[in-house]
């Protein structure tokens, strides 16, 4: 009857993925790439994307600088991946995107301490809606603004230790952003104004770095923007 027909039908789906995915084998992991000596940044390197990237960076070698918001979150993700890779140049610098102030700090710090910068990952980022202390929209100004700020204090450094890059985590959610340079950082209005804005800053992002890209041109100074899905 109606359950043999479906049974045959499920026996069919699975054989067939089974031959589709399972006989292709597992692609074969890539070499990872050799950083030590190499000095990385990760905004919002204390969970998630930034977390894991951090993590890969570590296991290569390189010396990760984890730039997070919250001390305590931050000190733990680094006692972490130092224990976990045993690469023990893995540190946590503050860094509060959502304050112009903080960025400005961090960079100075940062350029006075650290001697080299060959990547930038700029990752963190927000969804909530809300003002940030130098009056923009709290995504646009954590996801873009901040970010800019920081990309522009480090650029002289990222250009003298070249070969080097800039890597920006976009969304696709930049498809639905719109820019309006008489409004631009203010939150929209409307009913789904976060949303909006959220994808506002993602669009600046993808804009960002296409214009860095191209103005960085022959510098050996790289830029990419990235959707983490």
């Amino acid at each position: 009857g109606m359950g043999w027909a479906l049974l045959c039908v499920g026996v069919l789906l699975a054989v067939y993925t089974l031959l589709r995915h399972g006989l292709r084998g597992a692609p074969r992991p890539r070499a990872r790439p050799e950083l030590r000596g190499r000095t990385a940044i990760v905004t919002g390197g204390s969970s998630g994307i930034g977390a894991a990237t951090a993590l890969e960076l570590a296991r290569c070698g390189a010396r990760v600088i984890l730039a997070t918001r919250s001390a305590r979150r931050g000190e733990a993700a680094a006692s972490r991946i130092r224990r976990e890779t045993g690469n023990n140049e893995v540190q946590f610098m503050h860094l509060d995107l959502a304050s112009l102030r903080s960025v400005r700090a961090f960079a100075s710090t940062f350029l006075r301490q650290e001697p080299h910068l060959h990547l930038l990952i700029n990752n963190a980022g927000v969804s909530a809606g809300g003002t940030t202390e130098d009056g923009f929209s709290l995504p646009f100004q954590v996801n873009h603004l901040g970010h800019f700020l920081l990309t522009q204090l480090l650029l002289e450094r990222l250009r003298s230790c070249a070969p080097s890059r800039v890597v920006i985590v976009a969304s696709s959610a930049h498809c639905a952003g719109r820019l309006r340079p008489e409004s631009l950082g203010r939150p929209p209005s409307g009913l789904f104004s976060t949303f909006q804005d959220y994808c506002d800053s993602k669009l600046a992002n993808v804009l960002h770095a296409r214009e860095l890209a191209t103005r960085e041109q022959g510098t050996q100074v790289t830029c990419y923007a990235v959707h983490p899905g």
